[in-house]
Formats: structure tokens, sequence, C-alpha cells
């Protein structure tokens, strides 16, 4: 379905704007193929000034289609990273396996974005090296039509298989650990530069500047899209114009104005096996990093003896739960998918039975305005039991963000809600000590 048009009356200055740049700019056969030859075998879901989406799944079929969806007022075109056999074949109720089966690839889609577009340039340039150091040269990048770029690594590039997984499956995973090797592998030399740029800066003290130019971790899930390249961007009206990966420093703004737009390929064709060293040495880092963290968090969040056995989630007292997984367990309106992440993290790390969890999770679902979709928690159920136990994260924005934080006197001494647990535990397990003590010191004497 596609959302009905406004009226010309009603558009606002900018959007009447919009609608004269879009024609312009998507009329021409070359940016309509452009678009269509990258998006081949992937999913196409066109946007509506910004504010809505067409029906997914859905896919281009020819290259006309573009200005087509386009005269129906279409003003962007996003599409999925990973490649299909069939997208329009795509359902929220299809299990891994059957994801799997159905995937031909990935690519590897880098997402730099910030508040400061010298910052993303810098960082931009600083990916670059960064790969071209592990040998891998065939990097395309375009600008994301806003403060941002786009580097994809295309899926050929990558080796079919890493031990006994093949690479075409283990998605998002793999796409996860190489942005997060990449992140921390560049993170002091990227504070170094931009902290050149600025000496006065605020935002170029410490480490923290960092953050505002980190890959954007959120494009990295199963069927999430992005700008296509050649796509307009409603906020800008700038054009997502492919760039030389030798020319970022020297791009601008202005450079990426529809009337000013250049065609070239987005997709460059690599070597084989051209990032097998570079996802190698990132599956090296993250078992590594996995085995201390795994490490420390045994630790610090250990589970006393007397809470290791099985627990049925039913019998918990309510009060040993923080006032935000209480208020997660009455049901959401916004924020669900994070909130099931935590709910499952918080859970499994209690040694709840699987069986007990997902009849748990189904009736707190059930209690949410708009229910999440069956496909969509089972998956997710399922990915967390492949997994090892980690804690849910820690508190304050996490919790902040989906708005179910509201500290009671105790979280202002924890920094997890999995800590308000034990302490609640340990607390309960105390008092019946003590009272076991006091009703011995007690007992009455025995006659004579």
């Amino acid at each position: 379905m596609v959302p009905s048009e406004k009226s010309s009356e009603n558009l606002s200055e900018k959007e009447k704007r919009i609608k004269r740049v879009m024609h312009l700019h998507y009329s021409n056969p070359q940016v309509q193929k452009a678009i269509f030859e990258f998006c081949k075998n992937r999913e196409v879901v066109p946007c509506f000034m910004g504010k809505a989406f067409g029906k997914r799944p859905d896919a281009l079929q020819y290259p006309g289609d573009v200005f087509e969806l386009v005269k129906k007022g279409a003003t962007s075109f996003h599409c999925s990273q990973e490649i299909w056999k069939d997208p329009l074949a795509l359902s929220t109720n299809l299990s891994r396996e059957q994801l799997n089966e159905l995937r031909k690839g990935w690519d590897l889609l880098i997402d730099i974005d910030s508040k400061y577009f010298d910052y993303s340039k810098v960082f931009a340039q600083l990916v670059i090296e960064f790969f071209r150091f592990h040998g891998l040269r065939s990097v395309g990048v375009k600008f994301s039509g806003s403060k941002g770029f786009h580097l994809i690594v295309p899926f050929e590039a990558f080796p079919e298989k890493v031990g006994n997984s093949l690479t075409k499956d283990m998605f998002p995973e793999w796409a996860r650990i190489v942005a997060n090797y990449l992140k921390e592998k560049t993170r002091d030399e990227l504070v170094k530069r931009i902290s050149g740029l600025s000496k006065s800066s605020k935002y170029v003290k410490d480490f923290r500047a960092s953050e505002e130019v980190i890959p954007d971790l959120v494009l990295v899930s199963s069927r999430h899209l992005f700008r296509a390249p050649y796509s307009l961007h409603e906020k800008t009206s700038l054009v997502s114009v492919v760039i030389d990966p030798d020319c970022i420093k020297d791009f601008e703004l202005k450079d990426a104005d529809a009337f000013k737009v250049e065609v070239r390929d987005f997709y460059p064709t690599p070597k084989k096996n051209e990032a097998g060293e570079l996802l190698r040495e990132a599956l090296d880092w993250y078992e590594s990093s996995q085995k201390k963290e795994h490490e420390t968090r045994t630790r610090e969040y250990a589970l006393p003896d007397f809470v290791r056995e099985k627990i049925e989630v039913g019998k918990i007292p309510e009060e040993n739960f923080p006032p935000c997984i209480r208020r997660i367990l009455r049901g959401l309106e916004d924020g669900k998918k994070r909130a099931l992440f935590a709910l499952l993290n918080f859970f499994r790390s209690l040694n709840v039975e699987r069986e007990d969890l997902e009849n748990f999770i189904s009736e707190w679902n059930s209690k949410n305005k708009s229910s999440l979709k069956e496909g969509y928690v089972r998956a997710q159920l399922n990915w967390s039991y492949r997994n090892k136990v980690v804690p849910p994260p820690n508190c304050k924005q996490f919790y902040q963000e989906i708005g179910v934080c509201s500290p009671d006197p105790l979280c202002s001494k924890i920094k997890n809600p999995l800590n308000y647990f034990l302490r609640k535990v340990f607390a309960a397990e105390k008092g019946k000590r003590k009272g076991k003590s006091i009703k011995r010191k007690r007992s009455p004497k025995k006659e004579n």
C-alpha cells in the first residue's frame, strides 16, 4: 500500500521544494538505473517525506519503478544490506534457518554519522586506511545525505566460510563483530585526529569524542534498511552521492546538490577473499575479548549458592525485581524490542528454565500495546539461548530511553538490575539466618 499523497495546497514550502527537486532528480534515467542496479536482490522500501514507509517486503522489478513510485509520493528509497534469493518471500514469521536458506549473502556496511560533518570525514578516512592496512581496497563510499557516510564492503570480498561456519549464515553476528573490532582498533587514532581539528572544542577533551562518530550498529541487524545510493534525503534535499575513497577529505555538502549529480558505481568488484584477513582478525579479537568479559562478568554477577538452582519466574517475589523491570512487566507502548532484550538477559541470568521463560515472555508480550510479532519474539529467544548468558544492560541511559527508569533508594547503590536482585536475595537470606539464630537462642530450657 502506498500512503495517500497530500494535495499540493496542503504541502509546506519545504515539502513543495523537495517535491520539485525529487521529480527532476528521479526523472533522470541514469539515476533510476543506478538505484535499480544496486538494489537487485535486495529488499527495497520507498519512504514518503521521511514520515511513512511503504509495505514490506517489496523490491524493484524495473528501473522505471523508481520514478513510478516517485509520482505516487515517494521521496527516498531504502534497501537491505542482505542479499536475497527472493526478497518478496521475506516474512517476520520466518525462522533463523529459513532466513539463512533465503539469504544469498550480506555486505558489510559501516554507517558513520556525527553531529559534526568534519568528524565524519575524519573517521571515514581512518576507516579506509584501516581497511587498506588489512589488504582491503574494494570499498564503496557514499554520502549519507545528511552529515555522514556509508562505507560498503561487498559480500564477494569475504571467504565463503570460516571454520565450519558459512559466512552467508553468520549475519548479523559477524558484521557486528567486524564493526566493533573496527571501532575498538581505531578509537585512539580517531580521538587524536579530531582533537587536531579544534584544540579548544569541548567535544575533544577526552575519549568521549569518539562516541560522536562511531559506526551505527543499529544498521547491523537483520532486514534493517539504509538509504540507497542516489536517493534523496528529505531533511536536506541532498543526494546520497557516491564518492571516490581518496576524495573524502575534499568532499563538501554542496557536492551532493541534486542539480550537480554525476552517477558512478557504488559497488566495487573485489578480489577473491580480499576481506578474509579483516574478518579473521576481527573474529580472533572477539573471541579473546569475550573470554575476558565473560570472566569479569562471571565474577561480578555470580549468583550465590542458594539461588543457583532452576527457579520459576512466577515464584520470584515481585519486590526482588528492580523498578525498571517491574515497569517493563506491566506492558509497554514504546521500546518493546529493547525491553525484550533486557528481560531475556535478566531472567536467563537468574537461571530460569527455558520453557518457563518462554511462557512468561509470551504473557508479558500480551500486555504490551500492539504486541511484538510472535516470529520476532521467537527469533530473539532462539538467539539468546544460542549464546552465553550475560547480564542485562547497565542502569540509567538504556532504561531512561525506553521510559522505565524510576529509581528507588536502593537503585543509587547499584549499577545493573541484576545487582538489585542480588542485594534483595542476600538481604532476605541474611534475615532468614538471623531469624533462625534468634529462635535457637530463645528455645525453652528442658525441664528437670
